[in-house]
Formats: C-alpha cells, sequence, structure tokens
C-alpha cells in the first residue's frame, strides 16, 4: 500500500508550478463598433411595431390579394405583395365573411336530455355493433379449425 504522506516529486512539481504561474495584467480589448441604426433589420422582430389597419384598407388588401390569386401568383406571393403575415390574412378573411357564411356547426346547442338520449342510443348501437362482429369472429374461427382439422 502507498504511503499517503509522502508526496514526493508531484507536491515539488505543483509547488514550482504555482511559482511560475503568476498573474499578468490583463489585456484591454476594445470595444465593438456600435451598428449603425439606418440598417434596415433582416429579420422581424416580435417588438416590430404594429400597424392599424382601416376596414377600408383590410378589403382593398383582400381583394388585391384575390386579384393577385385569380391571375395565376401563389397565395404566399400574393399575401408578401400585400405586405401583411399570412396569419393576418386569415384572420381578416375570417373576419370578413357575412353571418351567413360562417360555419355554423353546433351553433344550437342540443338540451342535455336530448344529448343524454344521442348518447344512450350510440352506446346500444355499438353494443349490438360489438355483437354481430364477434358472431362473424366465431364463425370464421370454426370454418378455419375445421379446414386446419383442429375440431
Amino acid at each position: 500500500m502507498a504511503d499517503e504522506s509522502n508526496a514526493g516529486p508531484v507536491a515539488a512539481a505543483a509547488a514550482t508550478d504555482a511559482e511560475v504561474k503568476t498573474p499578468a495584467a490583463k489585456k484591454r480589448r476594445s470595444p465593438r463598433p456600435q451598428k449603425a441604426a439606418s440598417e434596415p433589420a433582416q429579420l422581424k422582430t416580435p417588438a416590430a411595431k404594429r400597424r392599424a389597419y382601416t376596414e377600408q384598407e383590410k378589403s382593398e388588401k383582400l381583394k388585391l390579394i384575390e386579384t393577385q390569386v385569380t391571375e395565376g401568383s401563389t397565395l404566399k406571393d400574393a399575401i408578401k405583395v400585400a405586405g401583411i403575415s399570412e396569419q393576418t390574412y386569415y384572420h381578416w378573411k375570417g373576419a370578413a365573411k357575412p353571418v351567413g357564411q360562417k360555419d355554423t356547426k353546433g351553433t344550437k346547442p342540443l338540451p342535455a336530455g336530448d344529448e343524454l338520449a344521442d348518447l344512450v342510443q350510440l352506446e346500444e348501437e355499438n353494443q349490438r355493433l360489438r355483437k354481430l362482429l364477434a358472431e362473424k369472429l366465431r364463425a370464421e374461427n370454426a370454418e378455419l379449425r375445421k379446414r386446419l382439422g383442429l375440431d
């Protein structure tokens, strides 16, 4: 077993390394040049100022996009030319639909009693279909067993 109190050459080497490495004065770096304020931002930032459009401007941009699409331009290109985002386009388009054209799925909620009756009816149909499937599978299994001679 090694003698732990005897550090020997390792301790001497550590002592000489400590003497050699004296801290020198730190070098100072010149400050970074600041970017010019007139440079256009390459990417849109979340802090970009939002523009509020009037209803007339919205409808004009939507019409412009529609005409460009009918002329053969892609929707993305037409939206880009109009200067709005895709999300804004779809938001405006959805808001511009007349009330009669909006999706009417589930606009009239069913009373709780009707929902319960529908649920009971679906459960009954589900049970009937499960029984029918089970019968078909049993018949198919029996036929396969006969063909294989397992019965």
